[in-house]
């Protein structure tokens, strides 16, 4: 996974932290649960806050 597959990142994310609200997840946590997330292997210094912003769209997207 890379930092733009956005989609991919959002639906491990809901599927590994099942219990989390996207809405609250603050780009801190939201950040180093991505780069730990298992096949991401971007460059972790490429993020940035458009890119968290927009992940979290997507989660929340997911989510609903």
């Amino acid at each position: 996974m890379k930092w733009t597959d956005t989609q991919e990142i959002a639906i491990a994310l809901a599927e590994k932290y099942p219990d989390k609200d996207p809405k609250s997840v603050n780009f801190v946590d939201l950040y180093n649960w991505i780069v730990a997330l298992p096949g991401f292997g971007d460059d972790p210094k490429r993020c940035g806050e458009k890119i968290l912003e927009a992940v979290q769209a997507a989660w929340i997207e997911e989510a609903e």
